[in-house]
């Protein structure tokens, strides 16, 4: 079965939101809301067809797009491969030209609509941001506190907050700290045992590359209301991130660190290579920071995670 090649658009309005369309009840898949594009004919280029998808459906022009994620995904019938783009900026008032309905909609409301299966790791794309941030080791509380503020007051939407010492209690007072600071205004993600889960509501949690290896046969320990993420460095445990149902992951490390001076580097064109068959949004991490933002999204990336390129006090 040859792969249906489809070039598919998140389109975002200056406010931010979403633009989304309902598929006709007659299509593959009817009933169901999806990101607007179709299909790559054999001599297009991605971008000429988004460019001409867009136009077709819903009379806009794209003026800025990036890739944003690929998803390759098998149904009983027929096997896609979903070429996603961010359009930021386009020319027209979008309106459904084949009659389909659209909605505008925030990235947290996406949740609230139903997508075919292949979609949802675009789901998870759409709704996080192009970089994460995680916090350094060795400050004091009141530093800590006060960097983590400055940074998402500085834009930064989601944050990790470390973990190095092991579990302690010190960690958990501290994570009530943080997700004080972070309600409303970013996304905070965990790190610890699974037995903590039920004291932070509002939190994500990102699992060790050890604790995958543990707990990935179990599948997700929570629902998906709220995010999961891990720490991978290797196909293996990129393999082991799918069977637990992640959210998304970190990759590391891309290119050496004054944290990690002895891993040995994946460098960037094995982390694409990775990327290419992992169907979730990729952090790319280890020496890497905002500057390579692009670089990370034409290989494939979400974007770019960091301790040092995205503290604001360094």
């Amino acid at each position: 079965m040859k792969r249906v090649h489809v070039a598919a658009a998140v389109i975002r309005d200056a406010a931010g939101k979403i633009l989304i369309a309902r598929r006709a009840d007659t299509q593959h898949q009817g009933g169901l809301w999806e990101f607007p594009g179709g299909k790559v004919e054999a001599d297009e280029s991605v971008e000429t067809a988004l460019a001409r998808e867009l136009h077709e459906e819903l009379g806009i022009v794209v003026d800025a797009a990036r890739p944003l994620i690929k998803v390759r995904h098998d149904y009983p019938d027929k096997q896609v491969l979903l070429d996603v783009w961010e359009v930021s900026a386009f020319t027209g008032e979008p309106h459904g030209a084949e009659g389909q309905p659209l909605a505008w909609v925030t990235a947290r409301d996406l949740t609230n609509y139903e997508f075919p299966a292949a979609n949802q790791p675009i789901v998870a794309a759409a709704r996080l941001p192009g970089q994460y941030l995680i916090t350094p080791d060795g400050l004091e509380t009141p530093a800590l506190l006060r960097g983590m503020q400055k940074a998402i007051a500085g834009g930064i939407k989601l944050v990790q907050l470390r973990a190095p010492g092991g579990y302690d209690p010190k960690y958990r007072d501290l994570a009530v700290d943080a997700a004080g600071l972070c309600a409303g205004k970013a996304q905070l993600m965990l790190k610890g045992p699974f037995e903590w889960l039920g004291d932070f509501p509002s939190a994500g949690w990102h699992i060790t590359a050890a604790q995958l290896r543990k707990h990935a046969a179990a599948g997700r320990p929570f629902g998906k209301d709220r995010w999961l993420a891990a720490s991978c460095h290797s196909a293996e445990e990129l393999s082991l991130a799918q069977q637990m149902d992640v959210d998304f992951v970190t990759l590391s490390p891309v290119q050496p660190t004054q944290t990690h001076p002895d891993a040995q580097p994946l460098g960037w064109a094995e982390a694409a290579r990775l990327i290419e068959g992992f169907n979730r949004p990729v952090y790319l991490l280890g020496g890497v920071g905002p500057g390579e933002r692009q670089k990370a999204w034409e290989a494939g990336a979400q974007g770019v995670a960091g301790i040092r390129a995205f503290w604001p006090e360094a």
